[in-house]
């Protein structure tokens, strides 16, 4: 080996010294697509303003809008008030059927998604004036 084969800085040979190699370089930056897109048409000849077109994915898990309607039902069979258990319970006995997968799945605070969606539904319904806070444990019909 030559005298330039050895790095001056520590005297290593270039091919072990970190002196002799150049830092890698960094990955590139992921690309991100968005879910809504901007698309100008003109379908005329005047411009006309610019469409946004959205994509829909299939549905994890069920939204806390459609368990409120059947809450009220529930209620409303039961004179107005029940146990947040027992409708908690009626309502999966009569979404069996239409919960999806990922209904079961749970949340990080290891509550299943069916019932979060469900307790979160109540409250648009508190605040609506739908329902009353009762005694705990008890939901109630305004």
């Amino acid at each position: 080996m030559s005298e330039t084969d050895y790095c001056e800085l520590c005297d290593l040979p270039k091919s072990q010294c970190i002196h002799g190699r150049p830092p890698a370089p960094p990955a590139p930056a992921p690309v991100r697509n968005p879910a809504t897109r901007v698309r100008k048409t003109t379908t005329s000849s005047t411009a006309s303003a610019p469409k946004v077109v959205t994509k829909s994915a299939p549905r994890k898990w069920t939204p806390p809008a459609a368990f409120a309607p059947l809450i009220l039902e529930i209620l409303e069979a039961s004179g107005g008030s029940m146990t947040a258990d027992a409708v908690l319970d009626e309502l999966e006995s009569q979404l069996a059927d239409q919960l999806l997968p990922g209904d079961f799945e749970t949340t990080p605070e290891g509550e299943l998604r069916w019932r979060y969606a469900a307790r979160r539904a109540r409250q648009t319904l508190l605040s609506d004036g739908s329902m009353i806070k009762g005694s705990p444990g008890v939901w109630q019909l305004a």
